[in-house]
């Protein structure tokens, strides 16, 4: 039976990351999935463009905590090979090419950085309540200019962010509003870094488009735990949780226990977001669980 709230005692939160108010919005069975249902639901295989995403980002972080002097594009190609996740590829062939693609990559990301320019942190950990919301985050890097607090996110996928893509990410959004309450400082940029091409997708929020943000998660959130409530009051799960299914579906982690997500997307393979290696073009670099499967991989640092 659901414990019933007593009059006049303040709502509780949410706790929720990122990874967290997005599977609800992509796919709420996924999300009962991953959140609910106890013991959890066997994962699928893993996928290769996530092991591409995540030493990527390894690398980049590893980078930062260098000393000065060794923070160079040579160093960065090393810490790739060094930090690099094998799985979900193809074989051991196709494996190292796309490490060698990703050494490339992280070489020539890092030849357009400053050393010097220290960060403010990386994989930072920031938090922050709201009237409905207890968010809590990492944050890939977060830098420090002339004062203020700049958001900085990577991606690796194919496709070069754009700034309407900054603009409407809610994570970026509630990053800087945790990020400039906890430091107390004005928080207001951020930035998606394409990692292949170096491009710099830039958003400049205010204090009413991050408010537009909050609201907007709040009321994901109270949908959630709406959900939430009728099934453990004996609702029925299916209803309560509906799976929402996309293209997204061919890359779900519970692809195997969802007769519509098989039904409304095509099996793929571990490898297949990758496409194939271009020496010549950044641009056909692999892709992230982020910008190309979502929903096979979004929730891997935050569960």
């Amino acid at each position: 039976m659901a414990q019933m709230e007593l009059a006049g005692m303040p709502r509780r939160l949410f706790a929720c990351t990122p990874s967290r108010l997005a599977a609800f919005e992509d796919c709420p069975r996924r999300y009962r999935m991953i959140y609910l249902d106890r013991p959890r639901p066997p994962r699928g295989p893993a996928w290769a463009h996530t092991s591409f995403g995540v030493s990527l980002h390894n690398a980049l972080r590893r980078w930062w905590e260098e000393p000065f002097e060794q923070r160079t594009p040579v160093r960065a190609a090393q810490l790739v090979r060094l930090l690099w996740v094998a799985d979900g590829f193809r074989d051991g062939e196709q494996s190292v090419a796309w490490r060698e693609r990703a050494a490339e990559m992280a070489a020539g990301y890092v030849t357009g950085l400053d050393p010097a320019a220290e960060p403010r942190g990386v994989e930072r950990s920031v938090a922050a309540r709201t009237e409905g919301l207890a968010f809590s985050g990492r944050v890939d890097r977060l830098d420090d200019r002339n004062g203020e607090l700049v958001i900085v996110d990577y991606k690796t996928g194919r496709r070069p962010s754009t700034e309407a893509d900054a603009r409407s990410s809610p994570a970026l959004a509630l990053y800087a509003m945790a990020a400039g309450r906890m430091l107390r400082r004005p928080c207001r940029r951020v930035e998606l870094h394409h990692v292949p091409s170096g491009r710099v997708a830039v958003a400049e929020h205010t204090e009413e488009s991050i408010t537009r943000h909050v609201h907007r998660a709040e009321s994901g959130a109270a949908d959630a735990v709406a959900a939430t409530e009728a099934l453990r009051s004996g609702g029925d799960a299916e209803r309560a949780f509906p799976p929402r299914t996309s293209g997204l579906c061919s890359w779900c982690d519970f692809r195997a226990r969802c007769p519509e997500g098989q039904a409304a997307a095509p099996d793929r393979q571990p490898w297949d977001a990758l496409g194939e290696v271009d020496p010549g073009s950044a641009a056909g670099a692999g892709a992230s669980a982020g910008d190309v499967a979502a929903s096979g991989g979004r929730e891997a640092t935050d569960v």
